[in-house]
């Protein structure tokens, strides 16, 4: 593995922002150089919307075509159709820095390879290679339009593509977990409230959410995605061998949500995309089940840092903060191969 291009950090950088947001796709972000200047850093932030390229590329043209019709359009086909009929050369002198492959796959939206090929940009840099059969080849049709294709094959991008590659095969299995410096995690909420936006948001991309019963039991949630776009509101798997729960607790009263109570997590074999959510007891329980943890940690109170998420076992691949006082971790299982 070779150290990560500084273009391409960026772009694995805005990409990590919408990881889980994007399934059943993957992560994936692009960054447009045009003479040294970055002309603009883009993501693919949700399925059926535009990939990452062709987000960055209209970003870049609009930069210095700051009026042009093209602010308006959201629509990937539109996009496309657009950037064709109108670049007049304006990426003969870009680098193209991309995680994945430009996809070579007409689907819900056009081929970014083909987008490519017409716009004919100096150079696309790759971070890694699609291994999916359906999308990938991008690469064979940018080389025949006689484009230069560079690929890094870097460790950054292919961390950002685990969750894809795991989901890909069979299920994947991730464990959301907040704290604060010291590691506590009772007693209210722990981070702000764009930490939550981001929960709910993942909530709805879910096939299913796992809670332990002590934690329905003592903090009575409702666990719904009202902080989402949609709002659409997962489906609940209770991790307990009781039954006995209240069921006028708020999280039995969400609409469209089915729920089942079993201490038998081989019913999950049949869902997809998984989230286990709760505290520290339940993630040493069941760490050795988790492909990835996400752990938000909150520094607003400035406590001394004496908790180590290092005793579990895992390894981080990568950190951000998504405001001054959330950091968001997300590590690997070191025990487990995604």
């Amino acid at each position: 593995m070779i150290k990560t291009n500084i273009y391409l950090q960026k772009a694995i950088s805005k990409a990590w922002q919408y990881q889980f947001l994007t399934y059943p796709n993957p992560a994936v972000g692009a960054c447009v150089v045009k003479n040294n200047e970055i002309l603009s850093i883009e993501a693919h932030k949700e399925a059926g919307k535009p990939h990452a390229e062709v987000e960055a590329l209209k970003y870049a043209f609009l930069k210095y075509n700051p009026n042009s019709k093209l602010k308006d359009l959201t629509i990937s086909s539109d996009i496309h159709n657009f950037l064709i009929k109108n670049h007049n050369g304006f990426f003969k002198d870009c680098s193209i820095y991309v995680t994945l492959e430009p996809c070579n796959h007409i689907g819900k939206t056009p081929s970014c390879a083909l987008l490519l090929q017409k716009l004919q940009p100096k150079k696309v840099i790759i971070g890694a290679l699609d291994t999916n059969k359906i999308a990938s080849g991008g690469i064979a049709q940018l080389k025949k339009a006689n484009i230069e294709v560079e690929v890094l094959n870097d460790e950054d991008s292919l961390n950002l593509l685990l969750p894809f590659l795991k989901w890909q095969k069979s299920n994947f299995k991730f464990f959301k977990i907040a704290l604060r410096d010291d590691g506590s995690y009772k007693d209210g909420y722990i981070t702000t409230q764009d930490s939550l936006n981001l929960v709910h948001n993942i909530r709805t991309k879910l096939d299913i959410m796992v809670l332990g019963g002590e934690t329905i039991r003592t903090d009575r949630p409702t666990l719904d995605s009202r902080f989402s776009i949609n709002k659409k509101a997962s489906d609940i798997f209770i991790y307990s061998r009781r039954r006995d729960f209240d069921k006028t607790i708020p999280l039995f009263d969400v609409k469209n949500r089915n729920i089942t109570i079993s201490n038998d997590l081989e019913l999950l074999d049949k869902y997809n995309f998984i989230m286990f959510e709760g505290g520290l007891n339940l993630l040493e329980q069941l760490k050795n089940k988790m492909d990835m943890v996400m752990l938000f940690i909150s520094h607003r109170q400035k406590l001394e840092k004496i908790f180590s998420y290092k005793k579990f076992g895992f390894k981080k691949i990568y950190s951000y903060f998504i405001n001054k006082q959330d950091e968001i971790i997300f590590m690997v299982n070191n025990k487990n191969k995604i």
